[in-house]
């Protein structure tokens, strides 16, 4: 296919973000104890092998770097060592009012914890201050169990032991950010909102990425010319999903298929759907099913799945270099 000239006038596109998910993982012996406690509402720490207790516990000794396993119950009361005010708390802090950010040390511990202090004003902040824990109505086993600190001392006791360790703790993740495509990014999502496929080279003896890279990986050239491909293409190789997993949006058994698109010289990961995943092999030949165009956007989305063609597949030579 013909190289067509790059559009240098034209302005990238940029669209909002918002990266959202639930991260779990395990929290070992050490922080469980630690977490485990907050359910209970007792601060647990540990003492390391020069004395001191650490509060939240690391897990390794910080001089031996031996596991910490000495703990030791603290107070929920103690003092502010240095503090900060925040005039305009941001969505997901503890408080949605002015507050502090304060280093307290409680009381029977060596080390400082970071939280929040609901004070009035930052004028009724100081070095030096007593705090207290304010417990969180219903607790889980998350640093959250402390829904702040208060000025004032303890008046709270623990509560009976709510059941067993915590093994796992899940903390969601919302990240919300603007983003600028590059200059190739730019041409190939707004060739597929017309409905095609546009790679990207060097130079008419440069290979043709799809998508296209703002530079070729084996020389380090700019990629300037843009190169529609077709939307049809061999599979290279691929793997049957049978493992069912969290936010899967389509049902075991499937198909994801390196596709070698026709004029384009390296493979790209997609769907293979409309065929039995015991029919799908190496240089199959497949074709794009496209959403309805009612429904694009800016994004590969626009391409739904690819399902095989019907064409007699592919010679063997012709795809070998690229497995």
């Amino acid at each position: 296919m013909t190289p067509e000239k790059t559009q240098v006038a034209e302005q990238p596109l940029r669209a909002p973000l918002n990266l959202k998910f639930d991260y779990t993982r395990s929290v070992g012996p050490t922080i469980g104890a630690f977490v485990t406690g907050l359910r209970d509402r007792k601060v647990v720490g540990a003492r390391g092998s020069d004395g001191r207790v650490h509060v939240p516990p690391p897990e390794f000794d910080p001089t031996t770097h031996e596991p910490m396993t000495d703990f030791v119950d603290v107070s929920d009361t103690g003092t502010v060592v240095s503090w900060t005010w925040m005039p305009d708390p941001i969505e997901g802090q503890p408080l949605s009012h002015p507050f502090a950010w304060a280093l307290v040390k409680l009381d029977g511990a060596d080390t400082s914890i970071l939280h929040a202090v609901d004070a009035e004003s930052a004028d009724a902040m100081s070095t030096g201050m007593r705090v207290r824990v304010r417990w969180a109505d219903e607790r889980t086993g998350h640093i959250r169990d402390i829904a702040c600190f208060e000025p004032g001392e303890s008046e709270s006791t623990p509560a009976p032991v709510a059941g067993e360790p915590v093994t796992d703790i899940v903390t969601p993740i919302d990240l919300h950010y603007t983003h600028t495509a590059s200059f190739e990014e730019t041409y190939y999502l707004r060739g597929l909102m017309e409905g095609k496929i546009i790679g990207g080279r060097t130079d008419a003896n440069g290979k043709v990425y799809v998508p296209p890279r703002g530079a070729n990986p084996t020389d380090g050239m700019p990629t300037k010319e843009q190169v529609e491909v077709s939307d049809k293409g061999t599979i290279t190789t691929f793997c049957i999903v049978n493992v069912p997993f969290m936010g899967q949006q389509i049902k075991p058994p499937y198909v994801a298929a390196y596709v070698l698109l026709d004029g384009a010289d390296i493979p790209f990961l997609h769907l293979i759907l409309e065929v039995d995943p015991a029919e799908v092999r190496m240089g199959l030949r497949v074709e794009a099913v496209w959403r309805p165009k009612e429904e694009w956007v800016y994004s590969l989305r626009n391409v739904s799945h690819f399902r095989p063609s019907g064409e007699p597949d592919a010679d063997y030579d012709t795809y070998k270099h690229h497995l």
